[in-house]
Order: C-alpha cells, then structure tokens, then sequence
C-alpha cells in the first residue's frame, strides 16, 4: 500500500513539476488535495449518505426508515458519477462542533408504528448499513480480528441498522463518532479532520419530558438495561456520543487506513506474475521474429533473386502473400469493433492514469465514473478515425464508411444503454434510491447523441480524409484454397487458449475491483491498475500475433477477425469469473439483484473483449505489413 502512494505522490510530484515550469497559469489545485481548516468550535457538517446492502446492491434513502430528520432537509449538488453509483447525501440532525466531545446528546424521539417495525425488519434481515459523511470521510466501524498471537483492525464502511438474535430485531439507535484531527503547525488555530469512526449500540435510554414535543435522554451503559427491541417499544429514541481524538496521522495520509484491505503483498505478486507472462510471451514473438520469420524471409530472397528465380520450394506463410490482406467477411462489424475497442482503451487509460497521478480523488464521490462516462464519449473521434482508415485500407465505398461509423456509434453504445435501461426498470420497480431519475436519462442521451455520435462522424471523416495505408503486396482476384488444418489450428480452441493469458494478467485486480464494486471497499490503488494496463496491452498483442503468425505458417490467410478473437475472447473468461465470482463471495438471493449483477458483468466483459480485441487486431496487422513487407515479390 505505502509503495503505491509513494508512486502516486511521484507521479503528482512530476505532473506539478509540469504545471509551474510551463508558465502557462500561476498555481495548480488537484481535486481533493485542498484541505478545510476548523477553528475550535467551528460547526463540522455531518452528511447522510443512502443506506446500502451487499446482499441486494439496492440503496435505499436514508430517511426511508424512521430516522431524525431535520426540518429543512437539503441535498448536495450530485455529479453524474454519484447519481448512477446511487448515492443520496443529505444534511442530517447532528450537530458537531469542532473539539467538543458530547455524551448521550439526544438527537429525537420517533413514534414507531407496525409499517415503520417491519420495515426495519427488513432493513436488518437484508443487512442494510448507514453511511454518515464528515467531511468527505466516510464513517468506518473498526473490528478487531485475532489470529494466532497477532491481532488486526479492520474497517468496514457505515454500520447496521441493527442486528437481528434469535429471531428478535435490535436497532441501533446509539452511535459514538469517533474523529480524530491533526493540528496544522502553520497555523496552531486551524485543525484538519483526518479519521471519522462510528461504534454503534442497541440500547435502552431513560428519556423524560422538559417540554411540549421536547425531551431529554440518559443513556443507560449497564448492559443488564438490555438491547433496544424493536417489537417491544412503540418509540424510538436516537443519541450519539461524539468524542475528538488528537491524531499524528497527516491529512495527505488520512485515506489510508481504508486502504488497509487492500492487500499490498497480494498486488506486487500478481504484478510480478503478469511481468513473467509478459516475458514469457514476449521471448516467443522475439523468436518468431529474430530466428524464423528473418530466417524464411533472407532464404526467400535469396532464392527470388537467383537466375533461376523458381519459389516452389518456399511454403508456409510466404506463399499467401497474394491474399493475406483480402478483405475479410462482415469487414464493416469488425471495423467498428475494432473503433470501439479504441474507445474503450482510450477512456480505460486516461482515467487510470488520471487517477494514478491524485487528480480523481476519493474525496470527490463518483468522480472516477463520471470522467469515465465524458471520456467516452469524447473517446468516439479517434475510435471513428481508427475505423475509417481500416476501412479505407480495405478499399471500401465512401458509403460503407458511412454506415460502419452508424454502426460504431450505435451498436455497442445502444447494446449497453438498453441494457441499463432495462436494469433501470427493475430497480424503479423496488424504489431504490438507484434508480437513475429522468434527468440524469435525458443527461446520458446527451453525452451519446450530443457528443459521442458527432465525435465518431467526425472521427471517421479526418480518417477517410487521410490517404489509404499502403499495403506491401497485391490482393489476387481469385481466392487461394486453404488446405485442411490440423486440429490444433482450430480456431475455436486457439481463441480460448489465447484469451485465458490477457485474462491472467488482470485476475487478480479484478478481484479487488470487484470487491470494491459490490462488497463497497474502497479501491485506490490506481498505480498497481497502470502497470497492469501496460502488461494487458503488451500481452494482448502478443498474443495475437504469436498465434496469427501460427495461422500464417499453416497457409491460413484468414487471420483478421481470428486475430481480434484470440485475444478478445478473454472476456468470456471475464464472464465465467463473474459467475464464480457471484458463488464464492456474495450473497445475493434477491432476483432484481442477480439481474443487476450479471447484466452490469456483461457489459464489462463486452468492453474488456473490445479492448483486448482491438489491441489483438491492431498489433497483428502492423506485425503482417511488416514481415509481408521485407520479402521481394515481382
């Protein structure tokens, strides 16, 4: 974990570097590295946040259960990000003032009829949480696990609504907010906010009135008062202790205890398997490469250029010099495929690299997918410019380009969107705080029609604008018959061998990504995702082309969509992961959450294809030129 920050703090170190010797602007902010400065007794807003569950992966509005809810409730301006991620903050009842500890301050007295106890039922059956925010901290509640002779803390985020015993519902209607603050020595007045844990109770409170519609609460510590039984009082009484703990730990540093899960030793051994892999493959290519393919090509130009000019004694892939460039079928779907493949590569690397260098902070909630969902969309013009000039390549009518940039901009960005729509309905159909709102509907369509279908038309004009790549050999008009193939060249089975390696690569991010997606942790470590988007790429490509080169050898010239395939079938090992993915780690058993879960993977594992795909194909075709390109024919 420490090396990773170490290197995000290089990375921002180098990037400020940048900003200030270019004279371009006078100062530079990244988002989330601006501290709030609190005086003593200053007010320190606490926010509500949706209440969440792992076991449905449906929010639900914080105030759907009979909480304290203020007078005038406001809501925090949302970005795209937190709307989709269903994220509801809303101001709340308590009241913290900046080192000033509180016992047993009560916050209200609810009535509780039996609509609002079997909601609360439900909520505790499904393991729901409440998540506070202080500023930008999400509360944590900390366990301590043993093991052996050691022992360690770990952070969960929010805590339960309640806990249910034997068939009895226990609420939790205490919290103690622990904060911890580490003082600015530049300025003595100033404190920072660098901790926000919670410790949640059931409990029995001794309330008596002092006013009309006014109480006062005394929290009974003796644990023979007993837990606070949902079925047995008609009222609920909230409180909440709050107690400020002076901290060594730095604001720069305060995310790191939620970054303890983690698993530091776990990232260095999956990157240095997936740079052994990529050693591995990339000894072959230089095989392929330095040994063979040099070898055939100076033996075959020495034999086209002796006085008896006779190549019959060439063979393998030498002879399909005449149709290794023809057109290959459904030319137009393999185009776009390979632009929105581009599109999807180019959106993955400059948000991983964004969030690499410190600029997508966790403080900022939903950043990370709203730049994703604008880079996108303004990823369209160089997917459509990549597609135009394959296509052009290919000699294919000014119309066809055309219509294949339709396709790109409509196929997989329609395919993902109906997709959510049909999601989006299930989840209206629960009145979750997810379901995505008109608005934000509206915003999306925006974002596709608005900028990512214009950026493609634009894209694949500049590309039909540029002259066609030249290609080092003639296309025959008659197609040469490929002779019978041995079983192990299918290409069924040499798609699924070459897919499980990119796969391999990010097996083990993956798990952390998905642990952060749908058992909500946190993940931060955008250094160990870069490296392994280096690996992916390099390994991707080599793949394709160590098994085109294959083809090749065994004179099948059909190698443009096998070679897309071989390295974009590892999205079907993507998809088999999450199926035993949902099995092993999640406890999911509500339907609308299952159709949530697989739908949502789905289309992960059509964009991971994508990209691999298009890497796969891209390398492969500059591979061909270039062997394809160092033999002499007449």
């Amino acid at each position: 974990m420490g090396h990773d920050l170490r290197f995000c703090y290089l990375l921002r170190a180098v990037l400020f570097y940048f900003v200030v010797w270019s004279g371009e602007v006078t100062g530079i902010y990244l988002p989330g590295l601006a501290p709030h400065e609190y005086a003593d007794g200053d007010r320190v807003d606490l926010k509500v946040n949706s209440l969440t569950s792992v076991r449905t992966q449906l929010p639900y509005s914080y105030y759907s259960l009979k909480y304290c809810k203020p007078t005038n409730v406001s809501s925090r301006t949302e970005n795209l990000g937190e709307i989709l991620h269903g994220d509801d903050i809303e101001s709340s009842g308590y009241e913290l003032f900046m080192r000033r500890n509180e016992t047993c301050k009560m916050l209200c007295r609810q009535t509780l009829t039996a609509d609002d106890a079997e909601l609360f039922r439900r909520r505790i059956d499904r393991e729901y949480r409440v998540n506070l925010i202080v500023d930008h901290l999400p509360a944590a509640t900390l366990y301590r696990v043993h093991g052996g002779r050691s022992s360690e803390t770990v952070y969960t985020d929010g805590f339960l609504v309640g806990i249910a015993i034997h068939g009895r519902y226990f609420v939790h209607n205490h919290v103690q907010l622990t904060l911890s603050y580490h003082e600015n020595p530049d300025d003595p007045a100033g404190h920072r906010i660098v901790g926000f844990d919670v410790e949640p109770r059931s409990m029995k409170q001794s309330v008596r009135e002092i006013g009309k519609g006014q109480y006062e609460a005394y929290c009974l510590q003796d644990v023979t008062a007993g837990f606070f039984d949902i079925d047995e009082h008609s009222a609920i009484t909230y409180t909440y202790d709050v107690l400020w703990i002076k901290s060594s730990i730095r604001w720069a540093s305060r995310w790191d205890s939620y970054l303890k899960m983690s698993g530091e030793e776990v990232h260095w051994f999956s990157l240095l398997t997936s740079g052994a892999l990529m050693i591995f493959l990339s000894g072959l290519v230089a095989i392929i490469l330095l040994r063979t393919v040099s070898q055939e090509i100076r033996a075959y130009n020495e034999l086209a250029t002796s006085e008896s000019g006779q190549m019959n004694s060439s063979s393998g892939w030498k002879l399909l010099h005449a149709d290794v460039f023809r057109p290959p079928p459904f030319a137009r779907l393999l185009s776009a495929s390979v632009g929105a493949g581009v599109q999807v590569f180019g959106m993955a690397a400059v948000t991983i690299i964004n969030a690499a260098l410190g600029l997508l902070s966790p403080n900022h909630r939903g950043g990370l997918l709203t730049t994703a969902l604008l880079l996108f969309a303004f990823m369209g013009m160089p997917a459509g410019y990549c597609s135009a000039r394959m296509q052009k390549m290919l000699q294919m009518e000014r119309a066809d380009c055309r219509d294949s940039a339709m396709i790109l901009s409509i196929l997989y960005p329609g395919l993902f969107f109906w997709i959510f729509f049909a999601l989006n309905l299930l989840i209206w159909s629960e009145g979750s705080a997810g379901a995505v709102p008109f608005g934000t509907f509206f915003a999306l369509l925006v974002l596709w029609f608005g900028i990512s279908m214009p950026s493609v038309f634009c894209g694949s004009v500049l590309g039909f604008r540029q002259e066609a790549i030249q290609l080092p050999v003639l296309t025959s008009p008659v197609p040469r018959v490929i002779p019978d193939q041995k079983r192990r060249m299918n290409p069924v089975l040499t798609a699924l061998l070459g897919g499980c390696m990119p796969f391999l690569v990010v097996f083990t991010e993956l798990s952390f990504i998905m642990s952060s997606i749908w058992l909500h942790k946190v993940y931060y470590v955008f250094g160990f995702l870069l490296l392994v988007l280096h690996i992916l790429v390099v390994v991707s490509a080599e793949v394709s082309i160590i098994f085109t080169y294959l083809d090749l050898a065994s004179e099948d010239y059909q190698w443009w969509w096998r070679s897309f395939l071989t390295a974009g079938s590892s999205g079907l090992y993507f998809l088999l992961y999450a199926f035993i993915y949902f099995f092993a780690s999640l406890r999911i058993d509500k339907l609308v959450s299952i159709a949530l879960y697989f739908g949502y993977m789905f289309i992960a594992a059509c964009m991971f294809s994508l990209f691999t795909g298009a890497v796969g194909m891209i390398s492969t075709f500059y591979f061909v030129r270039a062997i394809y390109g160092s033999i002499k024919i007449d």
